[in-house]
């Protein structure tokens, strides 16, 4: 039996309507969040979500790749629209939305990071993958040194966002991080 037209379109347009609705659901203001009530809010049957997701940790774990790869996948779009010390910035701005969003998943997470589903070395590679993107076009403009790592920008930027601290201190350490990866004028 072959599939329908439109059937594999309809079944990712479902995937990420899950996924959108379980990240609101997950980063929202309740404790605890029923998958019934995500696949509702998806506007699928539970029986969706589980074709899907086979477990909530599928679900955290998918929520949380995709929403690291959208923002791994916007460095391509911030070199095109600014410079890269520019770029740079703003990219790090969107990190540390993306580690506030993930505070409200901090308990369905840590479940996933235990299964060793997601790593932090996995995390780390993604991140500086994306970093060093930036970097690579910025030290040929000689707006960013030639002797920093990927390695080490993803270090500071996660101690910056990761101390608890409210926006507006992570905004002037993103600041001082962007200003020290500056080469000396």
């Amino acid at each position: 039996m072959s599939a329908q037209p439109g059937g594999r379109r309809d079944a990712q347009r479902n995937r990420q309507r899950l996924l959108d609705a379980a990240l609101t659901a997950f980063t929202g203001d309740s404790p605890t969040v029923s998958l019934e009530s995500i696949a509702k809010s998806a506007g699928v049957g539970i029986g969706t979500l589980y074709r899907h997701f086979p477990s909530r940790e599928a679900l955290v774990e998918a929520v949380y790749r995709s929403e690291l790869e959208q923002l791994c996948d916007q460095v391509g779009d911030l070199l095109t629209e600014q410079p890269p010390d520019q770029a740079l910035r703003t990219w790090l701005g969107r990190y540390a939305d993306f580690v506030a969003t993930k505070r409200g998943m901090a308990e369905a997470l840590r479940e996933v990071i235990a299964s060793g589903a997601v790593t932090s070395a996995q995390t780390r590679e993604r991140l500086s993958a994306a970093i060093g993107h930036i970097i690579a076009a910025g030290t040929p403009a000689e707006l960013l040194r030639s002797d920093i790592s990927a390695q080490d920008v993803t270090a500071a930027m996660a101690g910056a966002t990761l101390a608890g601290i409210d926006r507006e201190q992570i905004d002037r350490l993103l600041d001082l991080l962007v200003d020290g990866l500056r080469p000396p004028r």
